[in-house]
């Protein structure tokens, strides 16, 4: 089995837990070398050393293609890198792991506008004012126009970002396999504009109204300026990112012990 790893601290190329791994993996007959920029032929799995933030950039690495990413947590809160390295060997080699498919976004801007080269996100594309002044957004989904965002800014999320920064502006939270988009206003100066969830196959159309001359747009974890009179097109990609999932692994366990969802101090037991 050839393994791609990928880190983005260098310190974790020495972590004794992750270095532990790599001997057991090596020891059983695996190939194992460091992926930065692009994948060797014929790999089959792409190890993400780290935390939640690493699984998101080894998203867009794999993007296009049908190789599998592990999460191996060395990072905090591991969600998306959920599996302890010395948990990850047994199951690895004895084959008893599923994939599990996860929409991914893709932007387009205007064909005179800054086109991302890498124009993917896992959990979310975020627009947010560059200064001062609030930000107006535009909306439209699949050409149906949405009244105007007068906000901080606005995220579109998938149903794997719902437990991320579109968790924090009050989105709702999704199962993995739900097929939707999230649209989540930041900090709006209007209280009745509430989160959206539209069809993942909808076209998301999104330009802005601002005294700034740029506006900020994130990818997961990458940022870009637009040019205020730019225009991006929001939709889900047409490729997945299959995640490697191994027995016993719970979603709703995770939220109530990664997340603490559903607790209530008031009815614990004495």
């Amino acid at each position: 089995m050839r393994l791609a790893v990928f880190f983005k601290q260098a310190r974790l190329r020495r972590d004794k837990a992750f270095l532990s791994l790599k001997a057991e993996l090596e020891a059983a007959g695996c190939e194992l070398y460091e992926a930065v920029d692009a994948l060797l032929p014929g790999t089959d799995m792409l190890l993400s050393v780290g935390g939640d933030g690493t699984f998101l950039s080894a998203a867009t690495l794999v993007a296009g293609t049908d190789v599998p990413v592990l999460g191996v947590n060395l990072g905090r809160l591991g969600f998306l890198s959920e599996y302890s390295p010395g948990d990850i060997a047994g199951p690895l080699l004895r084959g008893d792991y599923t994939l599990e498919d996860r929409d991914l976004l893709e932007v387009r801007t205007d064909p005179d506008g800054l086109q991302p080269s890498k124009p993917f996100a896992l959990n979310e594309i975020s627009v947010h004012r560059s200064g001062a002044a609030m930000l107006g957004v535009d909306v439209s989904v699949d050409g149906e126009p949405l009244p105007t965002y007068w906000a901080d800014g606005l995220l579109v999320a998938t149903g794997s970002g719902s437990t991320a920064y579109a968790l924090s502006v009050g989105g709702p939270i999704c199962l993995p396999g739900a097929k939707v988009m999230i649209l989540a206003p930041i900090a709006p100066h209007n209280l009745n504009l509430r989160p959206l969830i539209v069809p993942s196959d909808a076209r998301i159309r999104i330009s802005f109204r601002s005294r700034d001359r740029k506006v900020s747009c994130t990818l997961d974890n990458r940022n870009l300026l637009l040019d205020k009179d730019a225009a991006i097109e929001v939709s889900v990609a047409r490729f997945s990112l299959k995640r490697v999932r191994f027995p016993k692994s719970n979603f709703i366990g995770a939220l109530q012990e990664k997340l603490f969802w559903g607790e209530d101090v008031r009815n614990e037991a004495d």
